[in-house]
């Protein structure tokens, strides 16, 4: 514990929060808020900022990207992407040969689908094109594409009238690999995009287990739609999270698998 009663994870998350749900924030409000001295919040705010979390600003912070705004798939590939291989490796650990898994739209989806090959009798469901793309190949594993309305710059489909609901509602799978654009102790996985959280929710909804795979970036953030509360998770595997976090996910009743 820390002055104000609040471990100093906690106290910055919901700073974050906060921040996130008004836009900005003084220090003056932020003491007031959190009952500690201005040096503290400042503390705060610089790792939050060194952490990418926000932007100081005189006399406060604000926040660093907006809830709605989703990278296109382009701009995501060269974003810490040794961190996603990392979590892709340790995300193979859980496939066992024979199993049939869902693979979400995705950077680190796709580095997950790069190792496939390792495994044998797989089955992949998916709906991003270029997951499909690079699985063509590999002999050991059959692919099923879902069809829907193309999102132009993402090179995935979303569920877009009956056809694609009819054909998730027929399948079973053993596993769900879920991406998510952030992720909350407070709230789980969100997406900026409506049409694509629906789409995320039905895939998990065929799945014996959901997985979540993300990078440290994406955690302590909330982007607009949720698909995924924590009661609807089972696992997350990501490259780092802090100790506090950790222990409220675990629980929670989530398994943490940090790729050191």
């Amino acid at each position: 514990m820390t002055n104000g009663g609040m471990f100093v994870e906690e106290r910055k998350q919901r700073i974050l929060e906060r921040i996130e749900r008004q836009r900005k924030a003084t220090v003056a409000e932020l003491c007031d808020q959190f009952h500690v001295s201005s040096a503290t919040i400042r503390s705060d705010l610089r790792d939050l900022e060194a952490a990418g979390g926000l932007i100081r600003t005189h006399g406060g912070a604000m926040v660093k990207s907006k809830t709605g705004l989703e990278q296109d798939m382009v701009q995501r590939g060269t974003q810490h992407l040794e961190e996603k291989r990392r979590i892709a490796e340790r995300a193979l650990e859980l496939i066992e040969d024979g199993d049939t898994v869902i693979l979400d739209t995705g950077t680190t989806c796709l580095e997950l689908a790069r190792l496939l090959g390792r495994r044998r009798d797989l089955t992949v469901v998916t709906n991003d094109l270029a997951i499909a793309l690079a699985l063509e190949g590999v002999d050991t594993v059959r692919v099923l594409v879902m069809g829907g309305l193309l999102r132009r710059n993402y090179h995935c489909t979303i569920v877009h009238g009956t056809s694609g609901r009819e054909l998730l509602a027929g399948l079973s799978v053993d596993k769900a690999f879920m991406a998510c654009n952030s992720f909350s102790v407070e709230k789980g996985a969100s997406t900026p995009d409506i049409s694509h959280a629906e789409t995320k929710k039905l895939m998990m909804s065929i799945a014996a287990k959901v997985i979540v795979l993300f990078d440290a970036s994406k955690m302590g953030r909330t982007s607009f739609a949720l698909f995924a509360p924590l009661e609807a998770v089972d696992t997350i595997v990501t490259d780092a999270i802090g100790a506090e976090d950790r222990a409220r996910l675990e629980e929670n009743g989530v398994e943490v698998i940090v790729a050191g």
